[in-house]
Formats: structure tokens, sequence, C-alpha cells
């Protein structure tokens, strides 16, 4: 019988109890590894999360934290490594969106998009890389939006996934001579609760501009995720993973 290809890891997800997030949870346990997730505001979600994958005969720790808050992401850092014993895999996942012409765009948003789509990953970067070790991986979750707007209001969401991006590019170079690898997962439209693939035009016009015709499924980023997170990954740094349904082709 074959081992699973993530048996021995110990992972972090940020942002873990909704959408891709969850999803990426569930698969990384399936595939062997132990796993602490963050949340920020929804208890209920994250024990059932952790109920779920206990009933699987897996391990997840669920760790409350706003990824806002740079002394919040630290901490929950400190505390997966300890609650796992260690630590092999960080997934940058928690971000948060607003659309808006730029004009009209609200301070407040502007602020927050900037502290948890870059703050939050760069803290949780900071403080995991003094755990990580030969052959750890850091996963960082972006968005298509940093190569291919689709309509007006994207821009400040659009420029905090251009900084995903080239944040990962010079992480991994940081990061290379250490045998640690770093890479950005870029999903197109996905169907989530937050972004369904039903209910209005917009959809519809997205779907259109896709190769595919169709919005992709959360388990369609989480397995990529789990790819970069093994062990047949480890030449693979400082790379932009498109998982968009042929939006940019």
């Amino acid at each position: 019988m074959s081992t699973a290809p993530l048996t021995g890891r110990r992972a972090l997800v940020t942002g873990g109890t909704r959408g891709i997030g969850a999803q990426t949870v569930r698969r990384l346990v399936a595939d062997g590894a132990a796993v602490a997730f963050t949340y920020s505001a929804s208890k209920t979600d994250a024990d059932r999360l952790v109920a779920d994958v206990a009933a699987e005969g897996g391990t997840a720790v669920a760790i409350k934290a706003d990824a806002a808050d740079r002394v919040q992401v630290a901490a929950a850092v400190e505390r997966a490594v300890a609650e796992l014993g260690g630590l092999d895999v960080l997934v940058n996942n928690a971000a948060v969106a607003h659309m808006a012409p730029i004009e009209e765009f609200p301070a407040e948003q502007f602020d927050r998009l900037v502290a948890v789509n870059i703050g939050g990953m760069y803290w949780a970067v900071r403080t995991a890389v003094q755990h990580l070790g030969e052959g750890a991986r850091i996963i960082n979750i972006g968005s298509i939006n940093a190569d291919q707007i689709p309509s007006a209001g994207f821009s400040v969401y659009g420029l905090t996934k251009g900084a995903v991006a080239s944040f990962t590019r010079g992480l991994a170079r940081d990061l290379g001579p250490r045998g640690i690898t770093v890479n950005n997962v870029q999903p197109g439209p996905i169907n989530t609760d937050a972004n369904p693939d039903n209910g209005d035009d917009f959809p519809e016009s997205l779907k259109k501009m896709m190769a595919l015709g169709r919005y992709g499924h959360v388990r369609d980023v989480a397995g990529v995720v789990s790819f970069l997170a093994g062990p047949e990954s480890g030449f693979v740094t400082g790379a932009n993973w498109n998982v968009d349904g042929g939006f940019t082709v």
C-alpha cells in the first residue's frame, strides 16, 4: 500500500474555514498532512471543519487570528508550530476583496486590502521562516487578477495580488539557498459562497472570457496546492500557477 504523499508533513493554511481555504485543509489532510488553519470570525465554521477532519481520521487545529493584525498572525504561526510539533508547509490563503472605481474607493477598504492581502502574507512568512527547514514549502494564493483585469473597479484588488506575485519571486531567491520553495497559485473565477457562478450577469460575462467556459471548483485549486506541497515539486519555485480555466489565454 502506497504512503500518502504528505505523510509526516505539518502545514498551516491561513483563512481556512471557507471556500478554497477549507478545501485546501481537507485536501492536505487527505494526502497525509497534519494541518492547522486560521479563521477570523466564524468559530462555528472552524469547529465544523475540525470535526469533519477528525471524523475522517485526520488532524486539524483551528486558530483564531485576524490576518490584518501582524501580532495575531505571528502568534498564530507560533501556535501552529507548537500544536503540530513543527512546520513544513505554509499556505497563505487569507484574503479580502473590494471592488469600486478608484475615485470612489473607500480609504478603510484600501487599508484593509493592503493589511490582509499583503501584510498578512508578509508577517506569516516572516514568522514561519524561523521554523522552516530544507524541503519546506511556501504557497501563496494570489489571483489571476494580477495578470487579467476583467472590468473596471478591480485596480486595488489587482494591485494587492500583483504584490503577491512579485513577493513570491523575491522570496524564491531569498529562500532558495535554504532549500525552501515558494510558489504562487493564481485562481481564476472559482465557484464559492462568496463568488458563486450564477445569480447575475457578471458570472456569465466571465465565463465567455474563459477557454473552458465555466467557473472552476475549489478542488481544482486545492489539488495544485497539494502538489506544490509535496515531494514531486521540489524543483519548482518562483512560479505563478494559473488555475483559471483559460482566462488568460
